[in-house]
């Protein structure tokens, strides 16, 4: 599954005309950043997402082109990004966005720009929802208010309550489907107010997730004041430090002991000597897993997945690294860079090195310049120099932001 969001900040915001503002609300400023860039944040934020396309408005397309550029040198989203054209309508600027993404992208993401408090938990329960096999997902909270259905000024019924719910962006959507419901639209002449509403014009199911009552949209002069902040949110870096070890398979080895073949950074690393371990034994993501970990304040692979269970056995190692990763976005982090080093006499590193860097970049959503691969031997000293096995270091850096008052020092 190949998931892109779809980031709509194309809107007029006509319902903000009585604030009087020259700025339309998705681009205002938000503690410190545009109101379409904390959207954004939320989602690079989250494991599973892979890309996003900002829908910007015509008239203003090329300058916030050159504005998301510099907020990305700035601050990397670490999301591969393009940009697209709005339309006059909410399905046409969403049309538009469907011709930018890549061939790959299976299933979209749609969200409003001006919804900038979504938080990543959110975000995961529509891609897990969709991973699961809905075709369309939608986040909604529970009406508090009594509804009434209003005709001339006079009420002419009462909803129930209990059936009704307020629906909330991200809506996601299987790309086919997408397609299929745009389709369906231009032939009936549909205009639909959200994007799950395709699907429903196919008679397909929208399945319902928990939303978040703080996953407001900005739609009045009023709900200006959540911008307010009082305290400046600063980027706290967090680092942490991974460390791995196989024996190899010897002549000394019982032969009750089975032997893996070698496999580093997801790569298998013909002729090397089998290594010792429970899961695959790919000792570089092993030390990866770890610093992970130690950037979440996780305590360490064994605790996550130890060698005790059968569950375990064989299993990849990039299974275990996404299982960690995917801990970052509901703890508001960000990986930002890894630097691995391989220790062993044997094999040689160099000829796979790429390779490896290559593989961890894409199993990290990383870009290539972010992930840093060495390898070095020990002299023939220790038990690495003698080629009874392989070590690796790890250290992963990650962002989050937070509140300035929060890092104040405990009294």
């Amino acid at each position: 599954m190949n998931v892109w969001t779809i980031l709509l900040a194309a809107g007029s915001g006509s319902r903000m005309a009585a604030a009087g503002l020259s700025t339309r609300k998705q681009f205002l400023d938000a503690g410190g950043e545009p109101v379409f860039w904390k959207s954004a944040r939320a989602f690079a934020r989250t494991a599973g997402v892979s890309g996003m396309v900002f829908v910007l408005p015509p008239s203003e397309h090329d300058a916030m082109a050159e504005t998301i550029a510099r907020l990305d040198r700035e601050a990397p989203l670490g999301l591969e990004w393009t940009t697209a054209i709005g339309g006059e309508r909410r399905q046409d600027s969403l049309e538009n966005g469907l011709a930018a993404l890549p061939a790959l992208c299976t299933h979209v993401l749609v969200h409003d720009a001006a919804r900038c408090f979504v938080t990543p938990a959110v975000i995961v329960r529509v891609i897990d929802a969709l991973r699961a096999g809905a075709k369309a997902v939608i986040p909604a909270v529970a009406v508090k208010d009594t509804i009434k259905e209003v005709s001339g000024g006079v009420v002419s019924s009462t909803p129930d309550r209990s059936r009704l719910m307020a629906v909330q962006t991200p809506q996601g959507v299987e790309l086919q489907t997408l397609r299929q419901g745009f389709e369906a639209a231009r032939r009936d002449n549909l205009t639909v107010t959200d994007d799950a509403g395709l699907a429903e014009a196919l008679g397909l199911p929208v399945h319902v997730v928990e939303g978040s009552e703080d996953n407001v949209k900005l739609t009045t002069p009023e709900d200006l004041r959540l911008l307010g902040r009082t305290s400046p949110q600063i980027a706290v870096p967090r680092v942490g430090f991974g460390y791995d070890v196989h024996r190899y398979v010897t002549a000394k080895t019982p032969e009750s002991t089975p032997g893996r073949p070698m496999v580093l950074g997801c790569t298998p690393i013909p002729g090397a000597p089998q290594v010792i371990a429970h899961s695959d034994g790919d000792v570089l993501l092993h030390a990866l897993a770890d610093a992970l970990l130690g950037c979440l304040c996780q305590g360490d692979i064994g605790q996550h997945f130890p060698d005790t269970d059968q569950a375990y056995a064989g299993v990849a190692s990039s299974i275990l690294v996404s299982e960690v990763l995917a801990k970052f976005g509901p703890a508001g982090l960000t990986l930002t860079h890894v630097d691995l080093t391989i220790v062993a006499q044997i094999p040689r590193i160099g000829p796979h090195r790429d390779h490896i860097r290559r593989n961890v970049a894409g199993l990290l959503g990383l870009a290539q310049d972010r992930v840093n691969v060495k390898a070095t031997t020990e002299e023939k000293l220790g038990f690495t120099g003698e080629k009874l096995g392989i070590k690796a270091y790890a250290t992963a850096t990650a962002i989050s932001l937070m509140d300035a008052d929060a890092l104040r020092p405990c009294s």
